[in-house]
């Protein structure tokens, strides 16, 4: 009993230590303690933003079907712009991560200006592009006329608020790579907590407040991202945390922003790689029409939900692996990641059994029409089964990315998910007649052929010589 009651109390010490984010440097110590203390505000911080989607998808779902298909149109598109902010988070991460190893917290703030600056100004430029030709967008991912005419509005506004979903995703990589996951959490908490609250305000209206419809829910989300990125940005400037920017980091330094466009490059092309085949996936389900379209939607949002908190087991692996690799330390970094893939392996496959034999009745909270119920039931249960695979394969992309190694997941994305996900979806959809369950078991394959061929990868070990 003595024995129990002291685990209970060393967990809930840990915990709030996790959750206060008071620890930076994981570059000793015991691995297991410090992939807890990083990934439990990490999974927390993905569970709001799980939430977010879901919520954000059952608001919308009250209006109409073709409210739930704008969305999911215009989110396959919008994947293009959480493509350049995730790779170049994951390249802040990496650079910053490998100088706090290196305790070298000066030139981990550089990084961190240059990566703001960059982020800033490609997002300008892709909201005037999306804002101008957001009819276009929805038009040419297949949207019918009355379709488009309800969701260029919601789409526009998603597009020329697109800086509030860069920086929020990109300071949040300088947070992680310190390795203060916990003040990447609470801004995240703050954003989407805002929006869940603001949504049905905006989409239904309230008072003098209008009701916008779907429109509603793109200035919900507008409203509460940057709300938390005023917060990152206090937390960033006002010099308590252990990388932050002053006037000294206030300029432009070319060597520091040549490394992080090299690696942002191949970060970005990476994501946009698979954010791409889901944009060409989409298009080959709206072949089928709106219901199906609208089921899709509906099973990839709960589906998020679980694949969002995995994200913050292989954030973790990719902030041990850096500050490890700066530490000299090659030998725990590839320790920690194995070990994070394992706890991801168990958490993955548990929420997989949940969805598998629970569909219906998640697919049943966002819809009562009977055939998208059954189109996203199928789609749920099929791409699960590629989940197993996809435990080992999200942390291992992830430590690649960590390490400063974004090639190789580029190489990997480009071939399992456009030389064989994309025409092998293609193929079974079309030409063998199987529709959206062809899409569906595309999908899981891909999820498996990419995990198989990143752990040949892995093994080989040409990761621990990247230099950042």
């Amino acid at each position: 009993m003595a024995q129990y009651i002291r685990r209970v109390k060393y967990l809930y010490y840990n915990l709030r230590i996790a959750l206060s984010g008071s620890e930076t440097n994981f570059t000793s110590g015991s691995i297991r303690r410090a992939i807890f203390l990083l990934s439990v505000p990490m999974i927390l911080e993905m569970v709001m933003e799980s939430l977010f989607a879901v919520v954000d998808i059952f608001f919308v779902g009250k209006v109409s079907t073709t409210a739930v298909a704008t969305v999911g149109l215009t989110e396959s598109v919008l994947t293009i712009i959480y493509s350049v902010a995730i790779g170049l988070s994951m390249a802040t991460t990496a650079l910053v991560a490998r100088r706090v190893g290196e305790k070298n917290h000066h030139k981990a703030g550089d990084a961190a200006f240059q990566a703001i600056a960059l982020a800033v100004i490609i997002s300008l430029v892709i909201g005037v592009a999306g804002a101008v030709f957001a009819r276009d967008i929805l038009r040419l991912m297949g949207g019918e006329p009355q379709l488009v005419e309800d969701g260029f509005l919601y789409t526009r506004i998603m597009f020329l608020s697109n800086t509030s979903i860069m920086l929020l995703f990109l300071i949040n990589g300088i947070f992680r790579g310190a390795g203060n996951a916990s003040l990447a959490m609470k801004s995240l908490w703050l954003a989407n907590g805002l929006n869940i609250v603001l949504d049905p305000i905006f989409i239904f209206g309230l008072g003098p407040i209008p009701e916008f419809g779907v429109a509603g829910a793109a200035i919900a989300t507008t409203t509460g991202r940057t709300v938390g990125v005023l917060f990152q940005l206090y937390h960033l400037l006002n010099g308590k945390t252990i990388v932050k920017i002053g006037w000294d980091n206030v300029v432009v330094r070319a060597k520091t922003l040549l490394n992080l466009l090299k690696l942002a490059s191949e970060g970005i092309s990476q994501f946009l790689v698979e954010s791409a085949s889901w944009i060409f996936l989409v298009r080959i389900i709206s072949l089928f029409g709106s219901e199906a379209l609208a089921g899709y939607t509906i099973a990839i949002r709960i589906i998020i939900f679980s694949i969002l908190p995995s994200w913050g087991l292989s954030n973790a692996a990719a902030t041990l692996v850096g500050q490890n690799l700066g530490a000299d330390q090659p030998l725990r970094a590839e320790k920690s990641v194995w070990k994070t893939a394992y706890y991801n392996f168990l958490f993955l496959t548990v929420l997989s059994l949940i969805f598998y034999f629970g569909a219906y009745q998640f697919v049943g909270i966002f819809s009562d029409e009977p055939e998208v119920i059954q189109t996203g039931v199928e789609s749920l249960r099929i791409i699960c089964l590629g989940y197993v695979f996809l435990s080992y394969g999200m942390v291992l992309a992830q430590s690649f990315n960590g390490a400063g190694d974004t090639r190789t997941p580029l190489l990997i994305n480009v071939g399992c998910y456009w030389l064989v996900q994309i025409p092998l979806a293609y193929g079974m959809a079309v030409w063998l007649n199987m529709g959206p369950q062809g899409v569906y078991i595309a999908i899981a394959i891909a999820f498996s052929l990419a995990a198989v061929v990143s752990v040949i990868l892995f093994q080989r070990g040409n990761w621990k010589l990247v230099k950042v």
